[in-house]
């Protein structure tokens, strides 16, 4: 039966040397013929690596909250075999405006071993970018050219567990393309927010659209996205399109990939893999993938820290909500008052106001004495240019009522 999907998990021992790394996730990707008759006709391929950091933890002898060096590696031989495209790397806070990179861009030499581009995506050129189908959070975003210029690219992530997103694989990955400095970029905790995120990836997914999709499973983290437990799991994973990709992945770590807020491991927000699915991108159904894995679920014990009480994280998603929809409700009086600013809002308030908001960094903190109330970041663009989907709001607010 022919499935429009293909993913396959082939065990790889996480005490192997390069050459059997390479040998195992050559046995995952060949079986793929539609990623690679797409990236063999590309002249040029931008690849995501799930790898910077300042401060890289290890577990076992590998990365572990990273993918692993033997991994990019192995990627980037496969890469250099099978296509004669240029590659280029993009990702946030690897290099300075002046060109000096920064101690996050701990993977330049394997990048420079196998002559590979970086790309910084905090800087110019930015191009803008309409989300196929009109978007799930918003209709538009701003990214590097980076994205624009590439004929293919590739998401290359770790296994791991997320606080706010129950999972971070190949889909969440890709959040480290946005710009973070304004005016062109935004904040993290403009996307990285309540409601927001779960909608957010899915548009970063789609305009993307990744042709080869692996996760580093030699180890994995249990908890959060940082500072969590390593564990052993002895897999790779490759798929041809991200969602079925990371619902497999998501299934290797036990967790259902069709589950939803407020069951483990989405704690805090909804499914990610679900809304991208729902939405017609992908799917989260094993039954309609084209799934040959040589190992069993589960890899190990996976699952999401709870940092906050159901009816908390009920009640910050509910005013998130509220405050989205006062926002629309009001965006005439916003802008009159505010154009061209970011405001926070909480409880129907404008609480600050200003160019860059990057100063308040925990949204715990600036919530003060309601720290059960969210708190509601916006750009007040006369123009609306991100076209903001209000109606998530709407629909947040049946669900959590229902």
């Amino acid at each position: 039966m022919n499935r429009e999907y293909s993913v396959r998990a082939v065990r790889c021992d996480h005490r192997a040397g390069d050459e059997e790394v390479y040998e195992a996730l050559k046995r995952a990707t060949d079986p793929l013929t539609r990623s690679w008759e797409r990236l063999e006709r590309a002249g040029r391929i931008a690849l995501k690596f799930n790898m910077g950091h300042t401060k890289v933890e290890e577990f076992e002898g590998r990365r572990r909250e990273l993918v692993d060096d033997a991994v990019c590696r192995a990627v980037l031989r496969l890469l250099r075999e099978r296509t004669s495209a240029s590659l280029v790397a993009s990702d946030t806070f690897g290099r300075e405006a002046d060109g000096q990179t920064t101690p996050y861009f701990n993977y330049k030499p394997l990048l420079d071993e196998f002559g590979v581009e970086y790309d910084e995506s905090n800087l110019p050129p930015f191009a803008e970018y309409d989300v196929p189908g009109g978007g799930y959070m918003f209709r538009r975003y701003t990214l590097s050219r980076c994205w624009e210029e590439a004929d293919e690219v590739i998401s290359v992530a770790k296994m791991k567990n997320h606080l706010f997103m129950g999972v971070t694989l190949c889909m969440k990955n890709l959040f480290g393309l946005t710009p973070t400095v304004p005016p062109e970029g935004r904040v993290r905790t403009y996307f990285h927010h309540a409601i927001r995120l779960s909608y957010v990836l899915p548009d970063l997914a789609r305009i993307t659209n990744p042709c080869l999709n692996i996760i580093d499973a030699l180890t994995g983290q249990w908890g959060r996205e940082w500072g969590g437990e390593g564990r052993v799991c002895n897999a790779l994973i490759a798929g041809d399109q991200i969602v079925a990709t990371d619902a497999v992945g998501a299934h290797l770590m036990g967790h259902d990939p069709a589950s939803d807020w407020p069951h483990p491991p989405f704690r805090r927000d909804r499914n990610h893999l679900l809304v991208a699915a729902q939405g017609g991108f992908g799917t989260v159904d094993l039954d309609e993938i084209d799934l040959v894995s040589e190992v069993q679920a589960p890899l190990n014990e996976f699952d999401s820290v709870e940092e906050d009480p159901p009816a908390h994280m009920a009640t910050v998603r509910e005013t998130a909500c509220e405050q989205g929809l006062w926002y629309r409700d009001r965006r005439r009086e916003m802008v009159d008052r505010y154009p061209g600013d970011f405001i926070y809002l909480q409880d129907g308030e404008v609480k600050w106001s200003g160019a860059d908001p990057a100063h308040i960094g925990s949204h715990r903190d600036f919530a003060g004495s309601r720290p059960g109330s969210a708190l509601f970041l916006k750009l007040v663009d006369p123009e609306e240019r991100e076209g903001e989907r209000f109606e998530v709001y709407e629909e947040g607010l049946k669900r959590l009522r229902a």
